[in-house]
């Protein structure tokens, strides 16, 4: 919104400050965090008078050491949700194709995670949504999501190629639209579900999304921006340069989060966050697979302790803090490792 304000430079030159990306990245992301740090007490205090607490499972956590968290306010998502769309609003252009999808999926996500949520409160315990419930409502958006795209002039024929790292050219040009339909239902529910997987510690996977977020941001601005996009030998799309502004928000409302999350948490982000977050972004979903899969296939035996993972390290004597900021230090590594792929090809 704030960018139709450069239009008006020939009447105050200062104004053209709103038409650089860069800009309007940094002061959404500023903007995100204040809204969260701002609005998390009264956020808590709201929860806290519905009883909106969180109920623990203690067949998937490490109980004893999880009880005193039953009851936390939970469902801090809508906190997220609310300034990253306010944000975006504000600094974003309101017109641009892919900001509107991701906001879109960021609130039709979050929406599924707050079914979820309201569930567990309505039946008192941790089991909400059937599992094929939730994939299934999560299917349905990717089809919306991959028809949105063919029909969008800019994106119709780079969402039917498959790209990997370390290679200029499309590992394949033209997947058609069955095999780009699995892969994007692969990635938009896998990630979404390993979002949720991930977020079991306080301030695991808040933390860990602002710097997969970071990571992010770089790679929507170089595809966005011809000269960086030639450079890096990656396709250049008119438009994805304002994903990074909502990359921005996404970080800074994780931060401001991350505020309340922190361990002791004073709240958590329920479905209807991680779900919300995991439409972009994927973590811990395949030691919760592998684990699974030990299982049934090797008769009762198991990888690791306990999955996801996270879990098996506290069962290793590792301290929630040890894990969390541990898990938050790869996540660093592994962004920058990424970002890296962008050049080596």
């Amino acid at each position: 919104m704030l960018f139709y304000l450069s239009l008006l430079e020939n009447l105050f030159s200062p104004l053209r400050v709103f038409q650089y990306i860069t800009v309007r990245t940094v002061a959404g992301a500023g903007t995100a965090f204040l809204l969260c740090v701002w609005l998390g007490p009264l956020m808590i205090r709201t929860l806290r008078q519905f009883r909106i607490g969180q109920y623990v499972r203690t067949d998937e956590s490490p109980a004893p050491a999880h009880e005193h968290k039953q009851g936390t306010p939970t469902m801090g998502g809508v906190l997220i949700i609310a300034a990253m769309v306010i944000s975006c609003l504000l600094w974003a252009k309101p017109t641009n194709f892919y900001v509107q999808m991701s906001l879109a999926t960021l609130c039709y996500m979050g929406a599924v995670g707050f079914w979820d949520d309201y569930a567990k409160l309505r039946r008192k315990n941790a089991r909400g949504m059937s599992g094929r419930g939730k994939l299934l409502l999560q299917s349905l958006w990717a089809v919306v999501a991959l028809f949105a795209m063919l029909s969008h002039p800019e994106t119709a024929e780079n969402v039917r190629s498959f790209m990997v790292p370390f290679l200029k050219a499309p590992l394949v040009a033209d997947m058609g639209i069955l095999f780009s339909l699995l892969l994007v239902v692969m990635v938009l529910v896998g990630s979404t579900n390993a979002v949720n997987l991930t977020d079991g510690l306080d301030g695991l996977a808040i933390g860990c999304t602002s710097s997969v977020a970071l990571s992010y941001l770089v790679m929507a601005y170089a595809t966005g921006h011809i000269h960086f996009a030639e450079y890096l030998y990656i396709p250049f799309i008119r438009g994805p340069g304002e994903l990074a502004v909502f990359c921005g928000c996404l970080a800074g409302a994780s931060l401001g989060f991350l505020w309340y999350n922190c361990h002791p948490a004073q709240v958590f982000m329920g479905d209807t966050g991680s779900l919300a977050i995991g439409g972009a972004i994927a973590m811990e979903a395949v030691s919760v697979i592998l684990q699974v899969a030990s299982f049934r296939l090797r008769g009762g035996k198991r990888i690791f302790r306990m999955a996801p993972i996270h879990h098996h390290f506290e069962r290793l004597n590792w301290s929630e803090t040890q894990v969390t900021i541990r898990f938050w230090i790869m996540s660093i590594i592994f962004a920058l490792l990424g970002l890296l792929t962008l050049k080596i090809r």
